[in-house]
């Protein structure tokens, strides 16, 4: 199916549009008073927990001799462009882990399988060790850590940072990706709590 719409999409090109001048980035800031909308935040975080996400761990590799490697669980993943390859992330503006994978330029996110989420939630901690005991190997590309039981990987460098309120919108370009040999079940967030797809 997604070979036959890359074929439509190849056969139907247009002509390439003429170049966008980028808008300026907006200055690195807090959210003012008179930007905040009369939302109670309980309310809005319940609406939105209706729509189920997959969930990630975004990991990079070290940075310095010693530094072992960054990583953080994350639920705002999603695909961006098929020409170039990119995938984009949202990570809070106050995440401790943010600037040790924005040093490394690079990072891998790593898909989780059904079964893996007490990993989730390790990642999910701020402070520990996130990697003791987790088996993992290097992405092909960047050395991210890849782990292991992931249903997918995709290997990526920092493309762009833009500015989305509280977070930061991470743009990446995709160097290698792959799925396990056997891929189980995707591990799903819904509702406040880990799911798994309904069988048929």
């Amino acid at each position: 199916m997604a070979e036959a719409a890359v074929r439509y999409l190849r056969s139907n090109r247009t002509p390439a549009p003429e170049p966008v001048e980028a808008l300026p980035r907006p200055d690195l800031r807090c959210v003012a008073e008179d930007e905040r909308a009369p939302l109670d935040p309980a309310e809005f975080r319940r609406v939105l927990g209706a729509f189920a996400t997959g969930v990630t761990v975004i990991t990079a590799p070290p940075t310095a001799d010693g530094d072992s490697p960054a990583g953080f669980a994350c639920q705002s993943f999603t695909s961006l462009s098929l020409t170039p390859p990119l995938v984009a992330f949202m990570v809070g503006r106050t995440s401790s882990t943010w600037p040790r994978i924005a040093r490394a330029g690079v990072f891998c996110v790593n898909v989780l399988g059904a079964g893996q989420g007490e990993l989730c939630r390790a990642f999910a901690v701020s402070g520990a060790d996130k990697f003791a005991g987790v088996a993992h190997d290097a992405a092909p590309v960047s050395g991210s850590p890849r782990l292991t039981g992931a249903v997918a990987w995709i290997d990526c460098a920092i493309h762009a940072v833009h500015t989305g309120g509280d977070h930061l919108i991470v743009v990446g370009r995709v160097n290698a990706l792959g799925t396990a040999d056997d891929p189980s079940e995707p591990l799903l967030f819904h509702r406040g709590r880990f799911t798994r797809p309904a069988r048929p």
